[in-house]
């Protein structure tokens, strides 16, 4: 199992990226794809039409999300923190995912980088 930690700068508030992260609207809008989402604990989620499901454990308004990622037949729970912190040019995001798959992880990784924070800052650059 291994751990993914990194940071992105969205060009965007701290409300505006948590909106875009826990709305299914606003998730579909950036992703192209259908996603299912309520911010609230306890409740699954699937995104990219079910390439990315898990239950949301934890929601602090504006500022932190945290989810349990499934993967089949995986011993640990996969768990995601997303915290988000105010920056000059917007939004910093502290992106922080445990227990991934050996197997997993360059995908993983990757998704992270290209799919998920970097379809995000092309939506958020595409505003101006």
């Amino acid at each position: 199992m291994k751990e993914y930690k990194k940071y992105y700068r969205l060009p965007a508030t701290q409300e505006e990226v948590y909106i875009a992260l826990t709305n299914p609207l606003t998730i579909e809008l950036w992703t192209g794809e259908p996603a299912e989402m309520r911010a609230e604990a306890g409740t699954e989620f699937s995104m990219w039409d079910g390439s990315i499901v898990g239950k949301n454990l934890e929601f602090e308004e504006n500022k932190k999300i945290v989810q349990q990622w499934y993967f089949d037949g995986q011993p640990e729970d996969s768990l995601v923190t997303i915290k988000l912190h105010p920056d000059t040019n917007g939004t910093s995001v502290e992106l922080k995912h445990v227990n991934i798959p050996d197997e997993a992880y360059s995908d993983i990784s990757e998704g992270w980088d290209d799919s998920y924070f970097g379809a995000l800052a092309e939506f958020f650059s595409d505003r101006d």
